[in-house]
């Protein structure tokens, strides 16, 4: 098991477990750097929601910097086992973590803000959509339909790929860089 720094805000210079779990690639810590300067890095009462979480980083960094509620989905058994013992250590109230496909958490998400009644008592839209997929998987593509019931109006989202994403949906990119292998940009509504 590996471990990686939070960059940021309260839990500056943390270190937190990275499972060891196919296919895991923790945002580096400079792109993440990049990413909390385009974002500001004071993240008070906004909701985040972390799709395909991983090691959490994302997460735990928007956490970290305020965010009022960081929801972080993933699937892996094991992956999942060390977010917990994670957000444990860090003492973090504001982290909800659930253990699900992205896709049916965001097929059953959207259609809970799509029914009118249940729009009235749905917890979350989210203001930040972090979208890191597993690789060669069309995880972006099955994803796109969901993303407008999950996002509050004005909502922004972080995407890494393994190519250039210029648009996703409604949102386009205004900030785009690339580390390696990875394509990272931050998407908004026009």
């Amino acid at each position: 098991m590996s471990r990686i720094r939070i960059t940021g805000g309260q839990w500056r210079s943390r270190l937190v477990a990275v499972a060891d779990a196919r296919g895991l690639r923790p945002t580096p810590d400079r792109v993440r750097e990049t990413l909390f300067n385009w974002l500001g890095q004071d993240l008070t009462g906004q909701t985040c929601l972390d799709l395909f979480a991983g090691s959490g980083v994302l997460g735990f960094e928007a956490a970290s910097r305020g965010a009022g509620k960081v929801t972080l989905v993933e699937q892996d058994q094991n992956a999942f086992a060390t977010l917990r013992q994670n957000a444990q250590l860090l003492g973090a109230e504001r982290l909800e973590l659930i253990q699900a496909d992205a896709l049916k958490f965001a097929q059953v998400a959207a259609s809970s803000a799509a029914d009118s009644q249940a729009a009235e008592k749905r917890r979350d839209r989210y203001n930040l959509i972090f979208l890191d997929p597993p690789y060669h998987q069309g995880w972006l593509m099955r994803i796109e339909a969901y993303l407008s019931q999950l996002a509050a109006p004005g909502a922004r989202l972080y995407v890494e790929a393994e190519h250039a994403v210029a648009s996703l949906g409604p949102w386009a990119s205004v900030r785009a860089g690339r580390a390696g292998q990875v394509f990272y940009q931050l998407l908004e509504r026009p």
